[in-house]
């Protein structure tokens, strides 16, 4: 596609308001951005050289997205349908937004989990079109220059992937970009950031899948991952060139090794507008399911104990976000870690064995706890009874070890124990709700990871909330773009943790609901959005971005303001040919 096709026409808020045609003619249905496909009207069609380029009844939008949904339903399985979305999005991207927006609830689970865990291991066989950048140690040192021929210019948010932790499934090489693509369509779909803002990057340094190596038809870099300082110069080339390019752009790091993720997230933290959703958002999605526990209970969050089965991004990420919170509340840090425990495989984390270096800041003194004193004291039952955890998180993907006796131990330490089994996907889950509101007769408040259908006991009906990060990201890169942010803090998860808990509504809760449902994503997204921009405003790290020219008397209205007049709708734009 010519680069000088089409230009784009923004108003005060930098919110697109029409797009102008540098060409026109039949041209203009090859590109996604601003195809309209059947929905050309006649006046469009006379203006813009379509005459006799489509047949001669125009359809609307409407009857688009009603004619997507029954050709969609008939495909055979959901792969089928995650490639008939993204052949769609890539003919017409606003029908492709706006069948989504039709049922997000459906259409979310095709294009991001689980279906997207297929499309990164199926990426060759199943490649149609070619989406974002790839960067391998074959162009890496010309990434600059890559970066600055891109279509788009007006990048507002990437989403880059060394495609090495994708979503429980390990190493798929050049297929995490998939990930990527379904990050970005949600953040389209959540935070209303228009697809012409949105970068998906892959870093291709190799795969140690070896039958990715043995596939002749395998697009990656068919190499070796690069490890040590090969790997690190690899990071740091591109993170300088897109400071170069886009530095007022958000990085989002996505699915990266557990060692590598938190190592990349800290090197970052103030050289790129930067964090790692695997991290970050996973806390603060798990801090907003606990926070609206919390207001079932009434109690509070400084006087629970917490457990995390499973040490690796997710489950320290956590960790990070409630210690984060605790703090915010008053408490000191050394108090407020002391009331975190996290095990790994070989059990409770402690600090008299070695530990990966992200491990380290909750591990604890074996010498303080009293109760450790012999082989099998440190795994999880045992934990459980002798620090009288209230609140159990599972990030383990081992399937069913949230069994009886830990459900009932767990129990034992509080009336409404809050259980929330988050491994993905449904088959690694730590506990089936059923077994959690069967074991404790109907008072655990529970939240999964991977979604599950309603449970009745005793003849009430749980919905089971999702602890989704589809709730926390969009908003939070929306707040960051529109305060204008120059670095990410760990308060604006924890504003995101609040705004989130706070969709909740009380006739949610009392049906014992920890999150809101994902149709609500949009309204949860600006609510986000509003908080972590306000938190980065009171930081005194934001002011807010260049196009929001309008005046208010304070910054929260004129952030309110921007917030809510920004965000794209899939709605066709008027095309204006270039005069």
């Amino acid at each position: 596609m010519p680069e000088n096709i089409y230009g784009f026409k923004y108003d005060q808020y930098g919110n697109t308001r029409s797009i102008i045609a540098k060409r026109v003619g039949p041209a203009l249905q090859y590109s996604n951005y601003i195809n309209k496909g059947t929905a050309f009207n006649e006046k469009e069609r006379q203006r813009l050289g379509l005459n006799g380029a489509l047949p001669p009844s125009p359809r609307s939008l409407d009857q688009q997205v009603s004619s997507s949904a029954v050709k969609i339903a008939n495909k055979e399985d959901d792969i089928e349908r995650f490639i008939y979305i993204r052949s769609l999005f890539d003919r017409n991207v606003t029908l492709a937004h706006a069948l989504i927006q039709s049922d997000i609830e459906k259409y979310m689970g095709i294009i991001y989990t689980p279906t997207v865990g297929l499309a990164c291991q199926r990426y060759s066989s199943i490649f149609r079109n070619a989406n974002g950048l790839h960067f391998y140690p074959g162009n890496i040192e010309y990434a600059e220059d890559i970066l600055r021929r891109y279509v788009h210019q007006d990048i507002r948010v990437a989403v880059v992937t060394d495609n090495q932790g994708i979503l429980g499934i390990g190493d798929q090489g050049a297929g995490g970009i998939a990930i990527c693509l379904g990050k970005l369509m949600l953040y389209t779909q959540g935070a209303g950031i228009a697809p012409w803002h949105c970068l998906p990057i892959s870093l291709d340094v190799g795969t140690d899948n070896k039958a990715l190596l043995e596939d002749d038809y395998y697009l990656g870099w068919r190499h070796e991952r690069l490890i040590g300082n090969d790997y690190v110069r690899f990071v740091q080339r591109f993170a300088k060139a897109f400071r170069a390019v886009f530095p007022n752009a958000l990085c989002q790091w996505e699915d990266f090794s557990k060692q590598n993720a938190f190592a990349i997230r800290d090197a970052y933290l103030h050289d790129l507008i930067s964090f790692n959703d695997d991290i970050q958002g996973t806390g603060a999605v798990t801090l907003a399911g606990i926070l609206t526990a919390m207001r079932i209970k009434q109690e509070k969050l400084q006087d629970q104990v917490f457990l995390i089965h499973g040490a690796g991004a997710g489950g320290i990420g956590i960790a990070e976000q409630i210690e984060t919170a605790l703090i915010e509340q008053g408490m000191s840090r050394e108090i407020a870690r002391g009331k975190i425990f996290t095990l790994d495989s070989r059990g409770l984390v402690t600090n008299d064995r070695k530990l990966e270096p992200y491990k380290e800041k909750f591990a604890k003194d074996p010498a303080k706890l009293g109760w450790l004193k012999k082989p099998g004291d440190e795994f999880l039952e045992n934990v459980i009874a002798n620090e009288k955890v209230t609140v159990l998180i599972g990030t383990s993907g081992q399937s069913g070890c949230f069994n009886r006796d830990v459900v009932q131990a767990t129990l034992d330490n509080t009336q409404r124990p809050v259980i929330l089994p988050l491994s993905n996907p449904t088959a690694n889950t730590e506990v089936l709700p059923e077994h959690v509101y069967k074991w404790t007769d109907g008072r655990a408040l529970v939240a999964t990871g991977s979604p599950f259908s309603p449970v009745t006991h005793n003849g009430e009906t749980y919905n089971i909330s999702q602890c989704n990060n589809v709730f926390v990201f969009p908003g939070v890169g929306l707040g960051i773009i529109a305060s204008g942010a120059k670095e990410v803090l760990p308060s604006f998860f924890t504003a995101a943790a609040h705004a989130v808990s706070g969709c909740v509504t009380s006739e949610a809760m009392a049906r014992g609901e920890l999150l809101p449902p994902v149709t609500k994503l949009r309204e949860v997204s600006l609510k986000v959005a509003k908080a972590s921009g306000l938190s980065a405003i009171k930081a005194n790290i934001g002011h807010l971005c260049a196009f929001s020219d309008f005046q208010h008397d304070n910054d929260e209205e004129r952030l309110n303001e921007l917030i809510s007049n920004m965000r794209w709708k899939p709605e066709y734009l008027p095309i204006i040919p270039e005069s």
